[in-house]
C-alpha cells in the first residue's frame, strides 16, 4: 500500500510537472505574440505619427499659401514690368497668372530670355528681384520635398510653372553674368 501511494504520489508529481510545463510554454507562446503584436501596433503608431506630423507641415504650407504666392509674386511684378510681359487673361491665381504669361512669352518669343538678359545686366533692382524670387521660390520647393512624403504635390509644382521660372530665370542669370 505504501509503494502504491509512492506511485499514485509520483504519478501525480509527473503529471502536474507535464501539466506545468505545457502551461509554460503556452504562456510563452502567447508572450510571443503579443510581443510580436505590440511591436507591429507600436511601428504603426511611428508610421501614424510621422504621417501627421508630414501632414501637418503640408496643411501649414497650403494654409501658408497665400503670402509664399504673394511675396513670389511682389518679386515677378517689376521682372514682368522690365520685359513687358502681361499675365495670363484666366481665373488663375495672380501668381499662376503672372507665371504663365512669363512663360507663353518665352514660348512665343524665345528674345525674351535676351531681353530678360539685358535688364539683369543693367538693372540692379531686376537683378535683386530675380535673386529674390529664386530663392524665395527654391525655398518653398525644397520646404515641400522634405515635409511631403510622396511628393506628388512638390513634383507638381517642380515640373509645372513655378519649376519652369526657376529654369528660364537661372538661365537669364547666368548669360547676364557670362562676359560677352
Amino acid at each position: 500500500m505504501q509503494n502504491t501511494l509512492i506511485l499514485v504520489g509520483i504519478t501525480l508529481v509527473i503529471i502536474m510537472g507535464i501539466t506545468m510545463t505545457t502551461f509554460m510554454f503556452r504562456i510563452n507562446r502567447y508572450i510571443r505574440d503579443m510581443n510580436k503584436t505590440l511591436a507591429h501596433q507600436y511601428n504603426l503608431i511611428v508610421k501614424i505619427q510621422s504621417v501627421l506630423k508630414n501632414k501637418s507641415a503640408t496643411n501649414a504650407v497650403a494654409e501658408n499659401a497665400e503670402m509664399i504666392y504673394q511675396d513670389l509674386l511682389q518679386n515677378l511684378i517689376p521682372i514682368m514690368a522690365a520685359i513687358d510681359v502681361m499675365p495670363r487673361n484666366t481665373s488663375e491665381h495672380p501668381l499662376w497668372r503672372a507665371l504663365g504669361g512669363i512663360m507663353d512669352e518665352y514660348a512665343k518669343n524665345p528674345f525674351a530670355l535676351e531681353k530678360l538678359r539685358r535688364c539683369i545686366k543693367l538693372d540692379s533692382e531686376i537683378a535683386r528681384s530675380i535673386d529674390n524670387y529664386m530663392r524665395r521660390a527654391d525655398a518653398f520647393l525644397v520646404h515641400l520635398n522634405s515635409t511631403e512624403p510622396d511628393g506628388i504635390l512638390s513634383a507638381t509644382f517642380t515640373d509645372g510653372l513655378l519649376g519652369q521660372s526657376l529654369t528660364f530665370f537661372a538661365q537669364a542669370k547666368q548669360l547676364a553674368t557670362q562676359e560677352h
